[in-house]
């Protein structure tokens, strides 16, 4: 995404900014409603094309038929004033929304949907924007890298409890379960999309000729990065520079900065079935709007028949289909919201808990929709780890004894500031593919203790925290994790629980437990219980002179309480 496009966008936030439009959630969501528009009526152009090069066997299925033509963004976008405003929100939306025979996926994001943007000048400055982007010359990388640009305002901001979770962390996740095509990939409290999209974006790196490697911190990071150790030019663009020069400036600043953390992009273009990988992907929300932006945001990632719907993933009546119930996945990636109690009565009946508490009916979903042979990575708050609660030591004790519990990952206090202050951690793990499987489960389960996580754990500047990526123990785990994988999750890296290391050690990052033990533990999960210690250093004073400057300390003491006792009898 060059500095031309990035400068376009910053205009069309500043211009819904200065219209009022001023909570990222809804001018997020507005401008997903116009982009799709957009996106519609240049795919009707192709539908067209076909239809003529082909005569009457290309006769492909439009949108806008016949008096319905009107409707596209090609006649409308010359309007202005009121009149634009009100044919947009009451002709154009309703029309979409009524498209539940031909499109139901458009009929369902375009249900209930409600234009906010109601200065008809605002509007009209918006529309020529978008419409200045002519996104069939773009590629999907570009159009995703255009909506992830709009999300990092919603990442500035904690309205109504929505923030996104840090790339460092999601990317983490994604490999640590290493999704494939083929996979079924769920997320039941989706938000914007951000573990989809970045589990996509994994697998479409592995179908790649040359995928390309890009820091965590994005283009503009390695581009002052670049100009800082005189790699780049003051005049030059990382974006627009050849692929090779910009990896080799790459390899470069990681030979600067080893801890530096990056993830592979590339455009799949050896993906034997697109259609597959678009009908692997499933998520779900409770928010209409959070589902209307993740279906916007892998649209423009090229998923445009993602399974993204708006649910209650916990509810008994929360929308889930019958289907929805007994479908299970192989990978599920989530940061489901930690606080809220359910009423009783609202909760699905076929969870493995009987707690009210989120956190614990979330993890009891994943668990109830893991298939066998599949893998998970969710997000949970340290309680959940050590918790007390019959409710808490039972879903521990599930997960240990039906499931095969590979990691526990302690995450910095700091990794959601200024968001949430909550301590965190990420729990791996896969069920066994039979009954036999699960006799033959692994017998050891795996910590890490991530101290930093690539940004300033304290410091708080332009609403999120600065980077520091000579501070990332993150690529030392996934490193650590590719040799315990090798092993097939049988020798986890690093020392026994319980061990005293020897004076002067290092401090250990990760360490190893044996289900027996964290049996004998209540099934507590918190990595700190089972962290070795290093012992301290003898002291290199001779003890015989320790022991006499003691006794003569004494000495002193005793003669001191001597006399102070003489003076207050006298």
């Amino acid at each position: 995404m060059n500095q031309e496009i990035r400068r376009k966008l910053d205009r069309i936030i500043n211009i819904l900014w200065a219209g009022g439009v001023t909570n990222p959630v809804t001018y997020i969501e507005q401008l997903s409603y116009l982009i799709y528009l957009k996106l519609l009526d240049e795919e009707e152009s192709n539908r067209e094309l076909q239809s003529r090069l082909l005569g009457e066997n290309g006769n492909a299925k439009l949108l806008f038929p016949g008096q319905a033509r009107r409707y596209r963004w090609y006649e409308w976008r010359f309007k202005s004033g009121p009149d634009l405003r009100n044919f947009v929100r009451d002709e154009v939306f309703p029309y979409m929304a009524s498209l539940v025979k031909e499109d139901p996926q458009i009929a369902d994001y375009f249900r209930d949907a409600v234009l906010e943007i109601v200065d008809p000048n605002v509007l009209k400055q918006v529309v020529d924007e978008i419409d200045g982007i002519d996104f069939r010359k773009l590629g999907t990388d570009i159009k995703g890298d255009i909506f992830e640009y709009f999300l990092t305002h919603l990442g500035q901001s904690a309205l109504n409890g929505q923030f996104r979770t840090p790339r460092q962390i999601r990317t983490m996740m994604v490999e640590l379960v290493d999704p494939d095509i083929g996979d079924t990939i769920y997320d039941p409290a989706c938000g914007t999309g951000g573990f989809l999209i970045d589990a996509v974006e994994y697998i479409l790196a592995k179908y790649s000729s040359e995928p390309t490697e890009e820091p965590i911190y994005g283009s503009e990071w390695l581009e002052r990065k670049a100009k800082e150790m005189g790699l780049l030019g003051d005049d030059e663009d990382i974006d627009t520079i050849d692929h090779s020069k910009r990896q080799k400036i790459l390899e470069e600043v990681k030979k600067s900065i080893s801890t530096l953390q990056t993830y592979r992009k590339g455009p799949g273009e050896k993906i034997p079935d697109w259609e597959l990988l678009e009908r692997s992907i499933y998520g779900i929300d409770v928010s209409r709007s959070m589902m209307r932006i993740a279906v916007m945001n892998l649209v423009l990632h090229g998923i445009r028949r993602a399974n993204v719907k708006r649910a209650n993933t916990l509810s008994e009546l929360g929308g889930l289909s019958e289907d929805d119930l007994r479908r299970r996945y192989k990978v599920i990636l989530s940061n489901p919201p930690f606080a809220g109690v359910l009423p009783k009565e609202s909760i699905r009946k076929d969870l493995p808990t009987n707690s009210k508490k989120s956190e614990l009916l979330f993890l009891g979903v994943m668990m109830e929709a893991l298939a066998p042979g599949g893998r998970c990575a969710v997000v949970v708050p340290e309680g959940l780890l050590f918790g007390s609660t019959r409710a808490h030591k039972d879903l521990r004790k599930k997960l240990i004894e039906d499931f095969d519990l590979l990691a526990v990952i302690s995450l910095p206090a700091g990794v959601f500031k200024p968001y949430a202050g909550v301590k965190t951690g990420v729990l791996v793990f896969r069920k066994p593919l039979s009954q036999e499987n699960k006799k033959k489960k692994n017998s050891k389960v795996w910590f890490y203790e991530v101290r930093n996580d690539g940004y300033d754990p304290d410091k708080i500047v332009g609403g999120g925290r600065p980077e520091t990526p000579d501070k990332n123990d993150i690529p030392d785990l996934l490193n650590k994790w590719k040799q315990y994988r090798e092993s097939n999750f049988t020798e986890p890296p690093g020392v026994e629980a319980g061990k005293v290391l020897p004076p002067e050690s290092e401090e250990p990052r990760c360490w190893w437990a044996t289900l027996e033990i964290i049996a004998e533990n209540d099934y507590n999960l918190a990595a700190g219980r089972y962290k070795p210690q290093v012992a301290e250093k003898p002291p290199d004073e001779d003890p015989v002179e320790l022991i006499r400057e003691v006794l003569a300390l004494e000495q002193e003491i005793t003669s001191g309480l001597e006399k102070l006792l003489k003076e207050i009898e006298s």
